[in-house]
Formats: C-alpha cells, sequence, structure tokens
C-alpha cells in the first residue's frame, strides 16, 4: 500500500512511527514532514492547502490511501474535493461539514445542545452585538470563558478572571480583530470546574474504535500559569479517567456524537478528538477537534501494539465494527522541548545535538538544512517520549530522554504529570 500523510508536526512524526511499522506498508510519503519523518518515509515538498497538486501527486505515485493530519485541510474541504476525482483512495479524514465539529465553535456547541451532550452553557457575538456579550458576560460568574468561532491553531481562547478583563478581551477579539477572521464571532461560555482530558476514537460514520485517552498541558509556565501554547507536554493513560468515569464518556458523550453525525447525514471517517472536563466525576465537552491532538498523539500512538493501516483501512471501507484495538497497558509520557520565548518570539535556525540511541523522540519544528544538519523551525521543536509503568516513572524517563537532546535557547517545563502523582 502506498500512503501519503498530510503534515509537518510531532502528530504527524508518531503517526508515520505507526504506518511505517505496518506490514501493509509499500511506501509512505510525509508532506511536507520534518527533519525525523524523512527516517521513516519520503518528505515531499507539497502544500497541503494545495489540492490540485496534491490530487496530482495521488496520481503520479499511484497513492491508495491518504491520510490527513492537521485541520486546516480538513476545514477547507480536502475529502470533498478528492473523493470524487479519486474513487479507489481510501481518505483518513471527515467532509468539510463532518470538520465544521473543530472549525466552528458555534456550530459545534449548537450540534451538542441539538444531540443532549453534556457541555457548558453558552450565547455567540459578533462584532455588531457586542454589547449583548457585555450584557450576557455580566449573567456569568467568573471566571470567564471567550473562544473565537474560527480556528487559531490551538490558541483562540481566553479565560478571564475578571469582568472587566473578560469584557476588553470580548472587545479585542471582535472589534480589534485579534485572531483575525477566526474571531468575527466568538463563543462566550460558563467556565467548567474540573481537571481535563483528552479523549479520541477513530471512526467511519457509523462505528467506532475507542483510543487511548491522553492529558495535555497547555500553559507555557509550571504550575499552568502563562500564555496557552499548541502543548508543552503530554500523558497517557490518565489515572482518573477509570472505568466507570470512560463509560459515562461513552454513553454520554462518545454514542450521541456518532449518532448525531448520522442523524445529520454528515459524512466522517477519521478521527474525532473529545477535548473534555470532569467535572465531580461527569464528563462535559469543552471542544471538539476533527484530528487527533498533538502533543497528545506523541503518548497516544505509541501504545498502540494494533497495526494501524488495518484499522485505517476497516475505516476506509466502513468495517470497524469488525475490528479490535490492542493497547500497551504501560504509561508513555511526552515532554516537549520548545525554543524560549515561545509562544511570542523566538529564534530559529539553532543547531539540534542529540546523543546516539537516546530514545524515542518526535520532532515537531525541525527540518535538515543544506549542510545535512538538524535544526530548530519553529517554536515547539521536539519531543522526548519515553514508557513507563506509572505516570512518575513515565515522566522521569522522559526527562531523562530530554536531557540528551539540545539546541540553544531550549525550555520545558520540569513540573509536567505532577498533578496526577
Amino acid at each position: 500500500m502506498n500512503v501519503l500523510l498530510l503534515g509537518s508536526g510531532g502528530r504527524e512524526h508518531a503517526i508515520a512511527y505507526k504506518i511505517a511499522q505496518s506490514k501493509l506498508l509499500d511506501n509512505l510519503f510525509i508532506a511536507p514532514g520534518n527533519g525525523g519523518t524523512n527516517f521513516l518515509g519520503k518528505n515531499t515538498n507539497l502544500d497541503v492547502a494545495d489540492f490540485d497538486a496534491i490530487s496530482k501527486f495521488i496520481n503520479d505515485q499511484n497513492i491508495n490511501m491518504l491520510v490527513v493530519g492537521p485541520e486546516i485541510p480538513l476545514a477547507e474541504g480536502i475529502t470533498d474535493f478528492l473523493a470524487p476525482i479519486h474513487k479507489e483512495l481510501m481518505i483518513i479524514g471527515p467532509s468539510q461539514q463532518g470538520a465544521m465539529l473543530e472549525s466552528s465553535k458555534e456550530f459545534s456547541k449548537q450540534f451538542m445542545i441539538k444531540h443532549k451532550i453534556p457541555t457548558a452553557q453558552y450565547k455567540s457575538f459578533s462584532k455588531a452585538i457586542l454589547n449583548d456579550g457585555y450584557n450576557f458576560l455580566e449573567t456569568l460568574k467568573p471566571p470567564y470563558v471567550l473562544k473565537a468561532d474560527g480556528l487559531a491553531a490551538g490558541k483562540g481562547v481566553i479565560i478571564a478572571e475578571t469582568l472587566e478583563e473578560a469584557k476588553l478581551s470580548l472587545k479585542e477579539m471582535l472589534e480589534d480583530e485579534k485572531f483575525g477572521k477566526s474571531s468575527e464571532r466568538v463563543v462566550v461560555e460558563e467556565f467548567l470546574h474540573g481537571i481535563e482530558l483528552s479523549v479520541f476514537v477513530i471512526t467511519d460514520g457509523e462505528n467506532y474504535l475507542m483510543l487511548p485517552e491522553a492529558k495535555d498541558y497547555k500553559r507555557i509556565g509550571e504550575g499552568d500559569t502563562g500564555l496557552n501554547t499548541g502543548g508543552m507536554g503530554s500523558v497517557s493513560p490518565v489515572p482518573f479517567a477509570n472505568h466507570e468515569f470512560m463509560q459515562k464518556v461513552e454513553e454520554k458523550v462518545i454514542l450521541p456524537t456518532i449518532k448525531g453525525l448520522q442523524k445529520e447525514n454528515i459524512d466522517y471517517t477519521g478521527f474525532i478528538f473529545f477535548g473534555l472536563m470532569n467535572c465531580n466525576g461527569e464528563p462535559y465537552v469543552i471542544e471538539y477537534n476533527c484530528r487527533m491532538g498533538d502533543p497528545e498523539t506523541e503518548s497516544v500512538f505509541p501504545r498502540i501494539k494494533s497495526d494501524i493501516l488495518e484499522i485505517f483501512t476497516a475505516a476506509a471501507k466502513k468495517q470497524l465494527d469488525y475490528t479490535r484495538i490492542e493497547i500497551d497497558t504501560r504509561t508513555v509520557a511526552t515532554v516537549m522541548l520548545v525554543s524560549n520565548g515561545y509562544p511570542n518570539s523566538y529564534n530559529k535556525g539553532m543547531e539540534i545535538n542529540i546523543e546516539n540511541n537516546a530514545g524515542l523522540i518526535f520532532h515537531a519544528g525541525t527540518k535538515i538544512d543544506e549542510k545535512g544538519n538538524l535544526i530548530a523551525n519553529g517554536g515547539r521543536v521536539i519531543t522526548a517520549t519515553a514508557f513507563g509503568n506509572s505516570v512518575s516513572d513515565a515522566f522521569e524517563n522522559a526527562y531523562n530522554l530530554a536531557d540528551k537532546i539540545n539546541f540553544d535557547n531550549k525550555y520545558l517545563r520540569y513540573d509536567l504529570g505532577k498533578d496526577l502523582i
């Protein structure tokens, strides 16, 4: 089987790592890939938004399966574009309408309410009704949650501690276009008190397989302080996500979501990421994503023991009800190494040195320069991922691995997992 994987981050490196292990694989192409993915397949200089070029590449290389890593091509309708042209192509990624679960916060909230999926109360506002937004904020208790309606690279959520701060943030998002077109509409919702986790399924639109759950760490500073990032680390499994809680997640969240997609005739083959809050043992949906999370994938995919291409093929052929998945019971922890200054301004181009046989490393923002050196090419640079027999054991191993990866201005959080121990 010839597979084309779209994307360039740590998520895509982790997916490529599993695809490369498949006995069904002939050739793996990663577009555009990063400094680590080229060791698992062939990096290909394709723009994930250039659907015509991707279509031509699929023809030229006899691609049998397309796996879409990031959200933007899904939100822009890559599945809808390619499916009528390449009728035999297996595509792991939902339709544009399905991707609206992530690409429009308002759509996803309406979907949850309609299908009785537990979530926070909310209202959405545009610039024209900014004063109505101020009035709604006054009905809520602090802290206040404001979400850009569109995609904002995981950074479009603001949690304001005071009413004044919330009103200012709402004005900045709507009138000052803080997140550009993504915040032309803003969802304001009540704050849910609890602890977050991420739950993942792969679905064929009718059936689904549960993947390992994970917990990620979004803030840049230790003690969950500072600005939101794309993610500073993750761990799987999550100790508080016991059998009883996960049963509630399936019954109250996952099943109603799958049935809701069917009722609304939404074509969906691919991943659904449920961003959940555990509120006193009850699951509430904070958000949906239409793809795997990053850096959660770097902790989730190493735990999958089954052949991932067998699972992807079953999803594409709507045969997941005949498929099983085997999961490693050990804990996997991931520590993200970033360039100092991220998520604000940061340097690129620093050479990265990794000790030989260091361990399980997933590249995020890296590339190979003209001299053949591995260099930093993004804010989130590279991950250290490790197995362990517990949360503390896995993170200890991950931090030991992180010490073997060096570049100028390296920064990482040293408190990951302590909230779970």
